[in-house]
């Protein structure tokens, strides 16, 4: 559970589960977002991205209607023009910490995607839908304004700029069959047993499974390596790779390949 204020709402919830941190966006039906639930959801980041018991973040709307809707739009229309810009900024700055956590991160799509909730999504670093589970899309265009939370750029460098900006001008949303087709979501998961399997394909990137600590650094090396210079994005990769030579899952993953056994990996 996220510590909160007393006399706050709790709208974000935090446990963890053999090796998996899930954070719950927890303010149905629609699960919108407010600047305290994104404050609350900061904090709840922090703490998995600290805990070292955690291998996997897997991330997920409360209910079985809505993963997330976006922004508050009756918080937007009651505060001033600075707080939405302090807003956005804020939001933007929460989005960040997902996509440059160095765990991975799952959206697990439990229901409708939209706006800002897809913007939260598209932070993550795998999106799991549930089958038949809602609608996707970034329909802002259609009250007046842009995905302001990293929706423009993260969408793009996903999709490419001519589908993106096809998808953002027109404010489509479509089912997760179609985002499936187009590459927004990773995999679509039956929705009898939607939750358990998010769980049981989360836990096969945790030790002793997989090592987690490699996982992390090619996260790294793919955020922050796309973002630089083709020979610097290389270095940057000898970086971490030295870093990983040196760690105990790279020489349990060496000598069980010798000793031809699976390795057994401690996330070290």
């Amino acid at each position: 559970m996220t510590p909160t204020s007393a006399g706050q709402k709790e709208l974000v919830r935090y446990a963890v589960d053999g090796g998996l941190a899930i954070i719950e966006l927890t303010d149905p039906p629609a699960n919108t977002y407010s600047y305290e639930m994104m404050r609350q959801l900061d904090e709840a980041i922090l703490n998995a991205r600290m805990d070292d018991s955690v291998h996997v973040i897997i991330l997920r709307g409360a209910g079985d209607k809505f993963f997330c809707a976006g922004a508050s739009i009756s918080m937007l229309t009651t505060v001033t023009p600075a707080f939405k810009y302090y807003f956005c900024l804020h939001a933007n700055e929460t989005m960040c910490r997902l996509e440059q956590t160095p765990k991975l991160i799952i959206a697990a799509l439990n229901g409708h995607t939209v706006g800002g909730g897809l913007e939260v999504a598209l932070a993550c670093d795998i999106r799991i839908a549930k089958e038949n589970g809602g609608k996707i899309g970034l329909p802002e265009v259609n009250l007046g304004v842009l995905p302001g939370t990293g929706g423009t750029q993260r969408l793009s460098r996903l999709l490419g700029k001519g589908r993106a900006m096809e998808l953002m001008a027109t404010g489509r949303t479509f089912g997760f069959d179609e985002a499936l087709q187009i590459g927004l979501v990773n995999q679509i998961f039956k929705a009898e047993n939607f939750w358990p399997d998010v769980l049981a394909y989360a836990r096969q990137f945790c030790p002793p499974n997989k090592a987690s600590f490699a996982v992390g650094r090619i996260k790294r090396a793919v955020q922050s390596g796309s973002e630089m210079s083709f020979s610097d994005s290389l270095a940057l990769e000898r970086e971490l790779q030295q870093q990983l030579f040196t760690s105990e899952d790279a020489k349990e993953g060496l000598a069980a390949y010798i000793e031809k056994r699976p390795p057994q990996f401690k996330g070290k």
